[in-house]
């Protein structure tokens, strides 16, 4: 079920390897993280799975886009902006959002560039891959949606989303919910040669960068996908049922293009647009993050990402780590829905 809003109307390897692997996302070393046990939780016991979809996707023109989103809760209620990653979709938070809406939350859950029904308005805009491209999406669709501010949360593509708009736009950002930490990066970071065992996790960064690769991932999108999920979470037992509603999604006619995009973009292989330059000369300096931030690891998470140690002097506000037991992988708020809504609701409160 489709809803359209007028937007005029609503205004994976060792402990040392990963360490090493934080280059890859623009970090500056450092011991300061602490993995913090969870506060007493708030919310009720929630089971993952528990939930198969959402009520309906709105459709709202923000930007260069025609945003497809899913929304949750009281209409006045604080903003929750919840991103997700590659090659995944808005389910990654279908039981997260109820959560949220119960504690009265306005939760957005809006499908990435690529994604779903997230449409580019003009043929002729750059299939663009690059962060700042997409964390100026999410600020086109606040802007549409008439929030001033919100807390933001993700995972993968959306962590380093949300890490980007808490850097450029802080005052558009209360709080930040960061799976894997900092992952601000830049061209400079990415071309730098990386230990073998760290490369190897990023082998689909370098199919990406060959005609082969491009041609396979879109003769192959969902096999490929499904590869990817079992890698990153090794000790998630999803169902055919569970993939087939987020695969759905990369049959989007720009996800090959902005996937193949932003992995060629990382390693200098791609130009972006020169309108973001600027921002991105920003993200350049591996700046600090000063909103309040909690960050969040699943204790299986395969996915290439450094260790705690490695951004926590990145976090200059009030900051926490929380590590995620129980075998939980790279899509950390499907797979243990009530502990992210949980670090949700309590940086809110930091």
């Amino acid at each position: 079920m489709s809803e359209k809003i007028d937007s005029h109307r609503r205004g994976f390897m060792g402990k040392t390897a990963l360490a090493l692997a934080a280059a890859q996302f623009g970090m500056l070393g450092s011991a300061r993280a602490e993995t913090a046990s969870l506060k007493a939780s708030t919310l009720p016991p929630a089971k993952a799975g528990a939930h198969t979809s959402f009520t309906s996707i709105r459709q709202v023109n923000a930007g260069v886009l025609d945003v497809g989103y899913a929304e949750a809760g009281p209409a006045d209620g604080p903003a929750v902006i919840l991103l997700h990653g590659w090659p995944y979709d808005i389910h990654s938070f279908v039981d997260v959002a109820p959560l949220l809406a119960s504690r009265g939350y306005r939760v957005i859950v809006p499908y990435l560039r690529g994604y779903g029904s997230t449409r580019f308005l003009s043929q002729d805009t750059m299939r663009n891959g690059q962060p700042t491209a997409v964390a100026t999406d999410i600020i086109a669709l606040m802007d549409a949606l008439n929030i001033r501010q919100a807390t933001f949360a993700g995972f993968d593509w959306g962590a380093r989303t949300a890490d980007v708009i808490a850097v450029l736009w802080p005052q558009r950002c209360k709080g930040l919910v960061s799976v894997s930490g900092y992952l601000i990066g830049s061209q400079k970071a990415g071309a730098m040669p990386l230990p073998p065992e760290v490369e190897f996790q990023w082998w689909y960064q370098f199919y990406f960068a060959t005609d082969r690769g491009r041609e396979g991932y879109e003769k192959y999108t969902h096999d490929f996908a499904k590869l990817i999920w079992r890698q990153a979470s090794p000790q998630w037992n999803f169902d055919d049922a569970t993939f087939e509603r987020s695969a759905q999604a990369l049959d989007n006619p720009d996800h090959v293009a902005i996937t193949v995009h932003n992995y060629r973009w990382r390693q200098g292989l791609a130009t972006g647009e020169a309108k973001y330059d600027g921002l991105e000369q920003r993200l350049a300096l591996a700046p600090t993050i000063s909103v309040p931030t909690i960050t969040m690891e699943g204790d299986a998470n395969g996915a290439p990402h450094p260790p705690a140690s490695a951004y926590a002097s990145k976090f200059t506000g009030k900051y926490e780590h929380r590590t995620i037991t129980g075998g939980v992988g790279h899509n950390l708020p499907q797979e243990a829905p009530q502990a992210f809504a949980q670090a949700v609701i309590d940086v809110d409160g930091m």
